[in-house]
């Protein structure tokens, strides 16, 4: 009886567990989007619906030119991106690996091996041959691997995303911080300067014996006082930046010839419109990372379930065995051997099942952090719209303290100067005026980061194509 041709049986294998592919299921749950209850509308009267806003480059909505080119170098060379972005090649490769387990596999082996038989013979032994396997998927579990591994694509593709939205808010908080502490500093020189002209005067006063030397050591001791507040102003400066040089790939004094000249505090043209909230679920990246992370773990119960299955795998080998090597490949010295195997864990002291009641817990968490995820940013609009708004009251109140505080500072000089008041309603007016301007930077500052900060809400600074 001639043996049944290797090809046959293995064409025959091949058509047999396409077919059951093709009809066989995939265990465990299929993914769903998450679904959390959002508020129709924003609870601010400040807020400005607009459908699908544009929030791509909202940088550039600033007019600072110096500040555009820092956050589009930022996005060229920043670390973070680039271990982003080596993190969703790192998820693409896995997903390589198990898409890998869907197709068949083979080795090619050869051994010469040299013993000693039972009979008390010495004889070698030359083989070589190919081996090939193929475990079907019939219930899905490898498929659901893949599925994992795509949905971690999607997720390592959204904190790439994420990592965008960060650094651009990042790049243009530190800005403006910077800004900000150059201007105290113009403010504390112009104070330095008019409370040097009135201690000088001052001491002019007492040399003519118009008042007493407490008026001049007084006068000295507020030049001293706001004097001691520059190095605290100077490390700040230089503090920030050292920190955009380092958010910009760079070593910390990268950018101090570039950021040392003083700059004014960039401010927003406009308030951004806002979509319905609705719609952060969308485009904000990290709750689409969440979401995907669901999707992987969901997934992820189907390749533990598909471990209560029996594995079926077709086997087949063939190749050549000789004593002499020099005939290994003669043709009637060749094996083969063909058929399916399979194995099924019939007890493993609930090992399975326990995996299993693991993998659902993950789901739980990260559907309950996708939940948690939502809210905050739901919190993260509301807080920057109303602190924006509300700041700008804060600001424009300031504004009339200052200009009320520099007539008094005017008056209170002149009428010292005069002899009509004495030396504590100038030092008053003066120490009045140094804390109302510093007041005032520090809310044209908040006004501007307050801004930065409701675009970051948003999920504003990235680009759909990665």
């Amino acid at each position: 009886m001639q043996p049944y041709p290797i090809h046959r049986v293995i064409g025959s294998g091949i058509v047999l567990s396409l077919g059951l592919l093709l009809a066989g299921c995939k265990v465990g749950p299929d993914f769903t989007s998450p679904e959390v209850a959002t508020p129709a509308n924003w609870t601010s009267p400040a807020a400005v619906t607009e459908s699908e806003p544009n929030l791509i480059q909202w940088w550039t909505r600033f007019g600072d030119e110096q500040l555009t080119s820092l956050v589009e170098r930022a996005m060229e060379s920043s670390l973070d991106l680039k271990q982003a972005r080596s993190r969703i090649r790192q998820a693409r490769a896995s997903r390589a690996v198990a898409s890998s387990w869907l197709w068949p596999s083979a080795d090619v082996s050869g051994s010469a091996i040299r013993g000693r038989t039972a009979a008390g013979n010495t004889d070698n032994l030359y083989q070589t041959g190919l081996d090939a396997g193929w475990e079907l998927d019939i219930f899905g579990g490898t498929r659901r691997d893949i599925e994992a591994a795509e949905a971690q694509i999607a997720a390592a593709e959204e904190d790439l995303r994420d990592v965008w939205v960060t650094l651009a808010a990042e790049v243009a908080l530190n800005y403006i911080d910077l800004r900000g502490y150059q201007q105290e500093i113009e403010i504390l020189h112009r104070n330095l300067q008019t409370q040097q002209k009135t201690a000088d005067l001052t001491r002019q006063r007492a040399n003519a014996g118009l008042v007493s030397a407490l008026d001049v050591v007084t006068a000295e001791s507020q030049v001293a006082t706001t004097s001691a507040q520059l190095p605290t102003l100077e490390s700040a400066v230089r503090q920030t930046i050292y920190i955009l040089s380092v958010l910009l790939g760079s070593e910390p004094s990268a950018l101090l010839a570039e950021l040392d000249p003083v700059g004014a505090i960039p401010t927003a043209m406009s308030q951004p419109p806002l979509g319905v909230p609705s719609e952060l679920l969308r485009r904000r990246p990290d709750i689409r990372r969440a979401e995907a992370q669901v999707h992987a773990a969901t997934a992820a119960i189907g390749v533990a379930t598909a471990d209560l299955f029996p594995r079926i795998t077709l086997t087949g080998s063939a190749g050549f065995s000789n004593i002499h090597s020099n005939d290994l490949f003669d043709w009637d010295r060749r094996i083969w051997s063909a058929g399916p195997s399979a194995s099924w864990s019939i007890f493993n002291a609930g090992r399975i099942q326990a995996n299993i009641e693991i993998q659902k817990a993950l789901q739980e968490q990260y559907l309950l952090a996708y939940q948690q995820t939502v809210l905050a940013a739901l919190r993260d609009v509301e807080s920057a719209l109303t602190a924006a708004t509300k700041e700008q009251e804060h600001r424009d109140a300031l504004q009339r303290v200052v200009d009320a505080n520099r007539r008094a500072v005017e008056l209170s000089t002149q009428l010292y100067t005069e002899g009509e008041t004495d030396f504590l309603n100038v030092l008053t007016t003066q120490r009045a005026l140094f804390s109302a301007e510093d007041a005032l930077v520090n809310s044209n500052r908040t006004i501007s980061t307050n801004i930065v900060a409701l675009y970051k809400a948003l999920g504003g600074g990235w680009e759909e194509n990665l």
